[in-house]
């Protein structure tokens, strides 16, 4: 699996790949989609490009199936403190989960962040995902105990269905 950087040219490729992952309904839905608990879109060009200026140390990047350029997923990883590395945003397209790609692209960011001196990766996950939590913890990663209040209020994170939201953190090491 070849990842590569994320470029200007990609954004709006790339977010509406995130909004369909992690936002889609219907038919486009799948099973990682956050759209029970919170509406709206996730992330947009303008989000991104800033998150890109205010973190130059950070590798957002691209999985591409090498046959037709297709996009495949994609994920943000960013170092964080103390040998953690912050991975997020993952995600793949929903009409081709339940194929492996996630796991795939998941290791394929880990071994990154890895050769990048990551000791451990650090993720956040909107605590009702009870699905999604149980998928990372069968990749190996703990919860930590650590968590922190839902962002309500801040349209860029979506607007949330529910008054109970917040984020936990898992770890890994790699």
């Amino acid at each position: 699996m070849h990842l590569a950087a994320v470029t200007a040219d990609d954004l709006s490729e790339i977010v509406a790949l995130i909004n369909l992952a992690y936002r889609g309904r219907g038919d486009d839905a799948g099973w990682a989609t956050e759209n029970k608990y919170i509406e709206g879109e996730r992330t947009t060009i303008g989000d991104l490009q800033k998150d890109l200026a205010d973190r130059p140390q950070a590798l957002f990047l691209m999985w591409r199936d090498e046959s037709n350029d297709k996009l495949l997923g994609s994920v943000w990883l960013e170092p964080a403190k103390q040998g953690a590395w912050y991975l997020g945003l993952l995600n793949v397209r929903p009409d081709l989960q339940r194929r492996q790609l996630g796991r795939r692209l998941l290791e394929a960011a880990e071994e990154r962040a890895r050769a990048e001196g990551a000791e451990r990766i650090r993720i956040s996950v909107v605590n009702v995902r009870d699905q999604l939590i149980a998928w990372y913890q069968r990749r190996g990663y703990v919860l930590t105990g650590e968590r922190q209040p839902f962002p309500y209020g801040d349209e860029r994170f979506g607007r949330p269905l529910r008054e109970d939201l917040e984020f936990v953190f898992l770890e890994k090491p790699v």
